[in-house]
């Protein structure tokens, strides 16, 4: 399988726009460069790229401006931002319209490799047909031992549910991220990757909301120990990034009074599917999944 992607880097710095070029070339993906913005978005290929990677700017926004015009032309394209320690507000403001990742600067090739995978990873297509869809109520149960090598067969299966129900859009959206970061927490904080232990993974989802349950078998910890997520200097800080990023991407996070079962809701994303499906949506009398 050819794992060569085309990949549009929008930066207003030459010199290190240059530099995540080559990067991304010495990864073995086509790469197209550029420090105009008006010139990225106006672009009639922009929908053929997999992946852009834009700059965050204090004077416009800039990468939260790009994710605003591709939903504005209806375009699912998956938007890493790049940015700075300094500018964690917009990287909140990024999130929250839909940025699928970030970078931190300086680059690290390890770093940007990883991030453009995952990134990569969840672009999948919807099969179902609208009709039935508001309809149908999924729950879907995993046991697992402490295996991270099972974790991206696990998440792209959930991913790809949530997406046929309408919730995300898969080339946009950043769940993958949310789920990926519960997972391996689970896996390495939660049962300090012993075999013997299980990870239980529980998605109850339907087109109003994918509402999931990620268990481990650890000790658990004291979750008033966690950075405060509404605070974003906290995502910059290397111990507890991965809670911080589910708290940024998730619509609601709540682990048990243990600390070592974290529940998660992901609510529909702004898109012509979900307005389509939520237009279809039964009345509130139709009972949810159980719980």
């Amino acid at each position: 399988m050819d794992d060569r992607r085309r990949i549009l880097i929008v930066d207003g710095n030459a010199e290190l726009r240059t530099v995540l070029a080559d990067a991304l070339r010495e990864l073995g993906h086509e790469v197209v460069a550029t420090g105009d913005r008006a010139e990225a978005v106006g672009r009639e290929d922009l929908e053929d790229f997999d992946l852009i990677i834009s700059d965050l700017t204090e004077d416009a926004d800039s990468g939260v401006q790009i994710i605003s015009e591709l939903k504005r032309k209806r375009l699912f394209v998956p938007v890493v931002v790049s940015s700075e320690e300094s500018q964690h507000n917009f990287l909140v403001k990024a999130f929250k319209v839909g940025a699928s990742n970030y970078l931190r600067k300086p680059y690290e090739k390890e770093e940007l490799r990883n991030i453009v995978e995952k990134t990569l990873g969840y672009k999948l297509r919807f099969l179902e047909d609208l009709k039935v869809l508001p309809f149908v109520r999924e729950r879907i149960e995993f046991e697992l031992p402490s295996d991270l090598s099972l974790m991206n067969g696990v998440l792209h299966y959930l991913i790809e549910r949530v997406a046929s129900l309408g919730i995300i859009k898969p080339d946009s959206s950043n769940l993958f991220i949310a789920l990926d970061e519960a997972f391996v927490n689970a896996v390495k904080h939660g049962n300090h990757g012993d075999p013997n232990k299980l990870v239980r993974i529980t998605a109850d989802i339907s087109t109003r909301e994918a509402r999931f349950t990620i268990e481990d078998e650890g000790q658990g910890f004291n979750v008033k120990e966690i950075p405060d997520p509404l605070d974003p200097s906290n995502l910059f800080k290397t111990s507890g990034r991965g809670v911080l990023l589910i708290y940024n991407i998730m619509d609601e996070v709540e682990y048990n009074e243990r600390g070592n079962s974290l529940t998660m809701i992901k609510r529909p994303e702004a898109s012509l599917d979900a307005e389509m499906i939520n237009s279809l949506t039964p009345a509130d009398d139709i009972p949810a999944p159980n719980s």
